[in-house]
């Protein structure tokens, strides 16, 4: 039984322009490695994959002042894959990841 690597694609202004060149982001869970991101990105969308890259998102510390004094937070860190596909193909980012499984879109 395989296991769910991809959490979500990462939709942010640089990976929507490094899009257009190929390159996807897609946020992971913390102990996959390479290969296993490869195999669960071609078996997903069924693509051809050049290379993958990984890097950790470091935990952000967050304040928010309120009227009752500071509250102090950490937002979370992560795990990410940049992935390059091979010269034409393309992964459709902006459709839901369950319903591309389905065959839907």
């Amino acid at each position: 039984m395989a296991r769910e690597v991809l959490k979500r694609p990462l939709l942010t202004e640089k990976a929507t322009l490094q899009a257009e060149r190929g390159i996807y982001h897609f946020e992971v869970l913390p102990d996959t490695n390479k290969i296993e991101i490869a195999d669960a990105v071609r078996r997903r969308f069924g693509v051809a994959i050049k290379s993958v890259r990984i890097s950790w998102q470091k935990p952000k510390h967050k304040t928010q002042f309120t009227r009752k004094g500071a509250r102090h937070g950490v937002k979370q860190g992560f795990k990410k894959a940049i992935v390059q596909l091979n010269p034409g193909h393309t992964i459709d980012v902006f459709a839901p990841m369950d319903a591309k499984e389905k065959g839907a879109l």
